[in-house]
C-alpha cells in the first residue's frame, strides 16, 4: 500500500510483498526487510541492453519484507499513479517506486528521448498496481482530448498515460516566441485521449538552453 507522508515522502506498507524503487531512495524503515540491487531499469536482458545503448542509467533496488518503508529523493514532490492494466510512460529520472508486480521496460518514442540526451527510449510501467513519480515542484495533471491536443515543453514533461499519440514540432520554441531565445529546439505534441504530467520547472536538456 502506497501513501504520501507529506508531499515529498512515500510511505509503503509491506506485508511480505515487494516494491521496486530507485536505488538509494529509501530514507527509513521499520520491521524486517531484505534488499536486493537490480541491474538496469527494464525487465530482462533486452531492458538492460537498451538502457546501456541509450545511456539511461536507472539503478533499481527491490525491497521485500514486513513493516514500513519510507522513500524520498532530493526533496522532490511525489505523485501516486494507480494503474489498472494500463501503461504509464515516464522519464526514467522521474520514477521513484513501483509495486513489485508491475512490469518495467523501455519503449522507442523517437526524438523525445533527447530531452535528457538519453537516446530514443522512455521507461514504461505496465500492469495493475501503484507507481510513484517525482517532479521538481508539484506535478500538474493536464487532460488531452480529441478536441484539445496538448503541446508540452520537453524540459517540463514528466509522464503520460492513456490512448495518446506523440509527435514533435521542431523549430518552434516557447522562449523564442517570447523574444527570449535559447528555448527548446522542439516541442512534444500529444493527441488522443489521456493525461500528461508536467512539472513547474524545466530540467536541463540538450535540445536547447533553458
Amino acid at each position: 500500500m502506497f501513501r504520501l507522508q507529506g508531499s515529498k515522502v512515500l510511505a509503503v506498507e509491506m506485508t511480505g510483498d515487494a516494491v521496486k524503487a530507485k536505488n538509494g531512495s529509501m530514507v527509513a524503515y521499520d520491521g524486517q526487510m531484505a534488499f536486493k540491487k537490480l541491474s538496469g531499469g527494464g525487465e530482462g536482458i533486452r531492458g538492460m541492453v537498451t538502457r546501456r545503448l541509450t545511456g539511461e542509467q536507472m539503478t533499481v533496488m527491490e525491497v521485500r519484507g514486513q513493516g514500513m518503508c519510507w522513500f524520498a529523493d532530493r526533496a522532490s514532490e511525489i505523485s501516486l499513479v494507480g494503474l489498472r492494466g494500463e501503461t504509464l510512460y515516464v522519464e526514467s529520472s522521474n520514477l521513484l517506486a513501483t509495486d513489485g508486480g508491475l512490469r518495467t521496460g523501455t519503449q522507442f518514442t523517437g526524438l523525445r528521448g533527447a530531452t535528457q540526451g538519453n537516446g530514443l527510449f522512455t521507461t514504461t510501467v505496465e500492469g495493475t498496481g501503484q507507481a510513484a513519480i517525482m517532479s521538481d515542484g508539484p506535478a500538474v495533471l493536464l487532460r488531452v482530448t480529441p478536441q484539445y491536443p496538448l503541446t508540452v515543453d520537453p524540459g517540463a514533461y514528466v509522464a503520460h498515460q492513456g490512448n495518446l499519440r506523440q509527435s514533435f514540432q521542431s523549430g518552434v520554441t516557447f522562449r523564442t516566441l517570447l523574444g527570449e531565445g535559447g528555448g527548446e529546439a522542439f516541442q512534444i505534441r500529444f493527441e488522443g485521449d489521456g493525461v500528461v504530467y508536467v512539472q513547474p520547472s524545466e530540467r536541463n536538456t540538450i535540445a536547447g538552453d533553458v
